[in-house]
């Protein structure tokens, strides 16, 4: 059993070779839209509303019924909101919303979006019977859908055992979204070799902020702008990586949408920020690592040759 200390030594960003972005680029900001199959039957991964006398019920229709909103509504507005601001995100997809809910994820295809893997339903991957099965199934599933390999994962709820990071690595992906411990992409060692940690996000995440903290709708803006603007001032001597990740089921109600736009506004008034998807992070990474590792190139030597 490998610890996580042990799959990523530690590194203080000042100490690193220094990578470059490329158009002068300060910051890479990736927007993650996370799309979620609730199935009823089951207990709700989350709840808006507690169950009478602290009892939980099956069926939880009152939240079931408020994830199924995001869905049928809310993730139109994201939608619109990124297509207006000429963003193409990534979307984070448990792989039964390909077949459960097919209009969301032709959308997002027929968009370009980048699909990314979320688990088959979400669940922690603690309670997953056979991980390497469910893995499996999630990505033969979206690359079926999309025609395109799957080179991303972020497992429901950032959970991961031991072994999670081993067997993704060994079943192709190529980066995850799980290792909240970074404002740069750094790499995990797995049984096959290294996999990168695309740097995700908790603060700026619509769940922690509304569903777990219970801050009011603007606190996506407020934190947001503080948070970006203090990335791209680092950026000028350090570039950074920015997520910001949403649910349709919260972010995408009438009362919180506009300050989401609003981010997004802000962000794209910055020539020297990047918006990326998460595989465009990943390849800029593995170039921009070659090349700091290397350090500069020295201009061939004008003195004569001496004989």
């Amino acid at each position: 059993m490998k610890l996580p200390r042990d799959r990523v030594p530690y590194s203080a960003i000042v100490d690193r070779p220094k990578l470059v972005l490329p158009k002068k680029g300060r910051i890479a900001v990736w927007v993650i839209v996370n799309v979620e199959e609730w199935g009823i039957e089951r207990p709700m991964p989350r709840t808006v509303l507690s169950p009478p006398m602290g009892q939980p019920l099956l069926p939880d229709l009152p939240n079931w019924a408020w994830h199924e909103y995001g869905m049928r509504v809310g993730f139109w507005r994201i939608f619109e909101a990124l297509k207006r601001n000429g963003i193409v995100p990534t979307l984070a997809i448990n792989g039964v919303v390909c077949e459960s809910y097919p209009r969301v994820a032709e959308a997002a295809l027929e968009a370009g979006w980048e699909f990314m893997g979320h688990g088959y339903v979400q669940g922690p991957m603690h309670k997953v019977d056979d991980q390497r099965a469910a893995i499996r199934r999630t990505l033969d599933t979206i690359e079926k859908f999309t025609g395109k390999k799957v080179r991303g994962w972020e497992s429901p709820g950032l959970t991961e055992t031991y072994e999670t990071i081993d067997i993704l690595a060994e079943e192709g992906v190529e980066y995850v979204a799980d290792w909240v411990l970074d404002d740069q992409p750094v790499e995990i060692a797995t049984t096959r070799g290294p996999i990168v940690s695309v740097p995700y996000t908790v603060e700026l995440n619509d769940i922690a902020m509304m569903a777990l903290q219970h801050h009011g709708s603007e606190e996506m803006l407020r934190r947001g702008v503080d948070h970006f603007d203090r990335l791209y001032q680092e950026g000028l001597t350090i570039p950074r990586v920015m997520a910001i990740s949403v649910h349709p089921y919260i972010t995408g109600v009438p009362h919180r949408i506009k300050y989401f736009e609003k981010l997004l506004e802000h962000v794209r008034r910055h020539n020297e920020a990047l918006i990326w998807t998460g595989e465009q992070i990943l390849d800029w990474y593995k170039e921009a690592k070659v090349a700091a590792e290397a350090g500069p190139t020295r201009p061939p030597s004008r003195r004569p040759a001496r004989g």
